[in-house]
C-alpha cells in the first residue's frame, strides 16, 4: 500500500492574483479522487504541487514522512508519476521508446534491463498500446499519443499517479477503458490515484471522492453523490443540475445556466 499524500495549508499567487489559498487535503492510497472545477480555479497549479513541480509559495506536500519537495528529483519522480495536461514530446520517437522514458528514474538505461523491459511491456498492455509500438508519435492521433503518454506515466509502478485532464482527446470507448484502469491501479493495486476532469458525469462515474474547487479553495470534498450536489455545482459552476438514479449510481443531467 502506498502512503497518503498530503497537502497542508497551501498557498501561492500567480501574476499577483491568489491562485490557491490555505488549501489542505489528505488523499488516500487505494481511491480515484477526481479533482473538479471551473476554469482558473487551480486544479493543474493544484496537481502541480502535489507531484513536486511548482512550490507553493505557503504549505507544504507530504508523501507518508517525506516532503514532497525534499525528495530527490530521480526519487520522486520513483514515487510519483505526472501526466501533464499539455505534454509536448520533442522528436518523432517510436511509441515503445517514449513509453522506455518512464524508466528513467530507475536505470540510465531506458528500461532495457529484464525488469524494466517487463514493467515497459505491462504499461504498454494496460494502456492498450501494444500495436502503436514501432508507430513513431507524430504519426499518432491525439487520442493515441494520450494514452501513449499514459503508458510513460505508468512504466515506473509509481505509487501515486497524477493526471491532469487525462481524458481529453479520447473516444468515449477509450475514456470509458481509461476509468476502468485508473479504479484497478486504486483497487486492485493499491496505488492512489488523483485526476482532473471537466467532465462531471464521468467523475460521477468513476471517482470513489470528488474534491470540488473554486477560487483556489476546496467548496466541496467526499463521495461524488454528496460532493456533486446541485448546490455545490451551482456555486462553482453556475449552473442548474439534477441527480437522478441511473442503473450503475447516480447519473448527472445538466438543465441549465443558473437564472438562465
Amino acid at each position: 500500500m502506498s502512503d497518503p499524500l498530503i497537502a497542508v495549508d497551501i498557498g501561492l499567487r500567480l501574476g499577483g492574483q491568489s491562485v490557491l489559498s490555505d488549501l489542505s487535503l489528505r488523499l488516500e492510497p487505494g481511491q480515484v479522487v477526481c479533482i473538479v472545477g471551473p476554469n482558473g480555479a487551480g486544479k493543474s497549479t493544484l496537481m502541480r504541487c502535489l507531484a513536486g513541480l511548482r512550490s507553493p509559495d505557503a504549505g507544504i506536500v507530504w508523501l507518508g514522512e517525506d516532503r514532497v519537495l525534499r525528495l530527490t528529483p530521480r526519487r520522486r519522480a520513483q514515487r510519483i508519476g505526472f501526466l501533464p495536461q499539455t505534454p509536448e514530446v520533442a522528436w518523432p520517437v517510436e511509441a515503445e521508446t517514449l513509453v522506455a522514458l518512464g524508466r528513467i528514474p530507475f536505470t540510465a538505461g531506458g528500461g532495457r534491463d529484464a525488469e524494466g523491459a517487463a514493467a515497459l511491456a505491462r504499461a504498454m498492455a494496460l494502456t492498450g498500446v501494444q500495436h502503436l509500438a514501432h508507430r513513431t508519435v507524430d504519426t499518432l492521433s491525439g487520442g493515441e499519443r494520450g494514452r501513449v503518454l499514459m503508458a510513460r506515466a505508468l512504466a515506473g509502478e509509481p505509487e501515486w499517479l497524477l493526471a491532469d485532464e487525462p481524458l481529453t482527446g479520447l473516444d468515449p470507448g477509450h475514456q470509458l477503458d481509461a476509468c476502468d484502469l485508473f479504479r484497478r491501479l486504486a483497487h486492485e493495486e493499491g496505488r492512489g490515484v488523483v485526476v482532473t476532469l471537466h467532465d462531471l458525469p464521468m467523475a460521477l462515474r468513476v471517482a470513489d471522492r470528488v474534491v470540488v474547487l473554486a477560487n483556489g479553495r476546496v467548496l466541496a470534498d467526499g463521495p461524488a453523490g454528496k460532493a456533486l450536489t446541485p448546490e455545490v455545482l451551482r456555486t462553482a459552476y453556475g449552473i442548474e443540475t439534477r441527480l437522478t438514479a441511473g442503473a450503475q449510481g447516480p447519473a448527472l443531467e445538466l438543465v441549465g445556466r443558473h437564472g438562465g
